[in-house]
């Protein structure tokens, strides 16, 4: 009787254990087992000089960086980079306010980006914090594109599509892609012209390793590049651009760059 009496007090300490470290700070859903909601959504600091923040749809957290002490994590999606390790998160259908904020000790959960949006069910989106961070007043230009995520029609081809969030390109951006196989280059048009905050829909490309270029408009300049790009049939891909279009350094943390993500 003795043992299992001890037993079960360890499976109630356990249990205990772990409804404490379920209500860490970090975390971003409520229950463990909850079902899984239709709409997702992603989020992206790419605001020069911006502070690490956390993401939130109103007051719920949508980002976090795992802490072991059980006080929530003063760092967050740092610039260039993605929340959640690039997934989506989930997010019932519906009208937010959708914001990063600070994450470190300093002005901690300070909004510094605000979109206010309005979320359909079944769909996916991408939050952008872009342009510039401004020291004083403490924020940065934000916007929503919807990603319209289906099955590919077609699996023998990759699929790809431009967004801009660099407030400093005076013109549209044109996404090429070059591809080198013996003797034999190929040379492609992927978008049309897109201006700040913009996004085309998804062209297609053959599968391969690809070199991809972003010009102005009416120039052969190569404004920013990326070299050796995989494309897999059957993904859908987008480009990002971000940074300082100034920027002629090839190693600063601020220069134009195109980022590749992948949304299936």
């Amino acid at each position: 009787m003795t043992t299992h009496r001890n037993t079960f007090r360890a499976l109630a300490l356990a249990l205990a254990g772990a409804l404490f470290a379920a209500c860490d700070k970090n975390t971003v859903q409520e229950l463990p087992f909850e079902p899984l909601l239709s709409t997702r959504v992603k989020f992206f600091n790419f605001g020069v000089n911006a502070p690490q923040v956390n993401f939130y749809a109103d007051q719920q957290k949508m980002t976090a960086v795992q802490s072991g002490t059980g006080s929530e994590a003063t760092t967050g999606v740092a610039y260039g980079s993605v929340g959640n390790g690039n997934a989506y998160s989930q997010l019932a259908a519906g009208a937010y306010t959708l914001t990063g904020r600070i994450a470190a000790t300093t002005d901690k959960d300070l909004p510094i980006a605000t979109v206010n949006a309005t979320i359909a069910d079944g769909k996916y989106y991408s939050f952008y914090m872009s342009g510039f961070y401004n020291t004083t007043t403490k924020t940065v230009d934000a916007f929503v594109v919807e990603d319209p995520v289906t099955p590919p029609a077609d699996y023998s081809v990759a699929y790809v599509r431009l967004v801009n969030t660099i407030s400093n390109a005076t013109h549209p951006l044109i996404l090429y892609a070059q591809y080198t196989t013996g003797d034999t280059t190929r040379f492609d048009t992927l978008t049309a012209g897109v201006p700040y905050q913009g996004v085309t829909t998804f062209a297609t490309i053959p599968t391969g390793v690809y070199n991809l270029f972003a010009r102005y408009q009416d120039s052969t300049a190569n404004k920013i590049s990326r070299t050796g790009v995989s494309l897999l049939g059957g993904h859908l891909y987008t480009v990002g651009t971000r940074g300082d279009i100034t920027i002629t350094s090839t190693t600063a943390t601020n220069r134009p760059f195109l980022d590749n993500t992948t949304n299936w």
